[in-house]
């Protein structure tokens, strides 16, 4: 069974470690979503793979359980909000890595304006300023729900909990001083 102290991988590697075309692709990745280091694309591209898989497999079965199981592998998809409620396993296999992306907790703090960059977004998360649903979570790859999105916020003893604070997007600041205005 093995020691449970000891974690194991949670992605595979590719087949062929030197693919310019991949190689490009993942830097582009890498950039646009402030990733430090390449397994995190491929621990989403697991992800998106066993969605896949099980799209596929329960495309092609024709139990009871399968209904069943197909029926609950479409809810978390809608419930991760990678899908609308209206779609099939079709549209699972039309998924991309980009839609996995968006659903990560730092593209999610970046993208609700909470940090001024993807990287600073980063920062916060595993400095615990972030909290989704008043738990501090510290792992920027986290994928959240959609009603998790709803409630994300800096911890309240965080320091960028102040609207003052310098290192805030300034947006904030221009809002703040709307309001003060009317």
């Amino acid at each position: 069974m093995g020691d449970p102290r000891k974690a194991r991988k949670k992605y595979k590697t590719p087949h062929h470690p030197w693919e310019k075309e991949r190689i490009e692709a993942e830097s582009v990745l890498k950039q646009d979503y402030g990733l430090s280091n390449k397994q995190e694309i491929q621990k989403m591209t697991s992800v998106l793979r066993n969605l896949k898989a099980q799209a596929k497999r329960y495309i092609a079965a024709r139990t009871v359980q399968a209904e069943k199981e197909k029926e609950q592998l479409l809810q978390r998809v809608r419930r991760l909000g990678l899908l609308d409620s209206s779609a099939t396993l079709d549209d699972i296999l039309g998924l991309t890595i980009e839609a996995i992306m968006e659903r990560r907790l730092q593209t999610l703090v970046f993208r609700k304006g909470l940090s001024r960059t993807i990287k600073q977004a980063r920062q916060m998360i595993t400095h615990l300023h972030i909290t989704v649903k008043d738990r501090k979570i510290s792992a920027p790859g986290a994928l959240l729900t959609k009603e998790e999105e709803l409630s994300i916020a800096f911890h309240e003893t965080s320091n960028f909990n102040d609207i003052d604070h310098p290192e805030r997007p300034k947006q904030e600041k221009q809002e703040k001083t709307v309001v003060e205005e009317a």
